[in-house]
């Protein structure tokens, strides 16, 4: 039986892709690493594009960036740059190709100090998913102060692509706030304590 009957926050419409990321996805408070650095790599690769083409090309980003390990982005050599510029399954943008590398260093040098990139990161909300209560997708902000504090801090850091709106929507992706609108069945799942 199917679960379409479900409602859903409006964005996850009309896309398979979408909608089986959304319900099983956005929103999951996230505290691992590598997924963390995954969804700063996706974020930046989307500013710009849909993030529908982003996640239709997900799997070869895993595949080209050694399932996202930060120690082996960091890595990366010129040369090995230069291959994933003619890769058809990636973003070709120099700079957001290039700040895979500048990240996961930049990724290493927060978790050498904070203990772990999750540690880094979630110090933002102070370890806890700020849950907001969202009736129309209207009322969902693309940035907020938080996020604004955030991309400054990552920016003064070295990380790049990580604007105030990329640092929101990595928020939104990774549970840092929960921004399902009251009326889709993740919302609830996310309203209270996970652990």
């Amino acid at each position: 039986m199917s679960d379409d009957y479900r409602a859903r926050c409006s964005w996850a419409a009309g896309s398979e892709i979408k909608r089986d990321y959304h319900d099983t996805e956005w929103g999951m408070p996230l505290h691992d690493d590598r997924g963390l650095f995954e969804f700063l790599v996706l974020e930046g690769a989307q500013a710009g594009l849909s993030w529908r083409t982003v996640l239709a090309k997900r799997d070869h980003y895993r595949s080209a960036f050694a399932n996202f390990d930060i120690a082996a982005c960091a890595k990366l050599t010129d040369s090995r740059i230069e291959e994933l510029l003619t890769d058809p399954g990636l973003i070709r943008n120099r700079l957001k190709i290039t700040s895979v590398r500048d990240n996961a260093r930049a990724a290493l040098v927060a978790a050498e100090e904070y203990g772990s990139l999750d540690a880094f990161l979630w110090r933002f909300v102070d370890g806890q998913p700020i849950r907001n209560r969202w009736r129309e997708k209207s009322d969902v902000p693309a940035t907020t102060p938080l996020s604004e504090r955030m991309s400054q801090q990552l920016r003064r850091r070295g990380f790049r692509f990580v604007g105030s709106t990329i640092c929101y929507a990595f928020m939104q992706a990774t549970g840092m706030v929960n921004d399902h609108v009251v009326d889709c069945f993740r919302h609830r799942d996310f309203q209270q304590d996970l652990h």
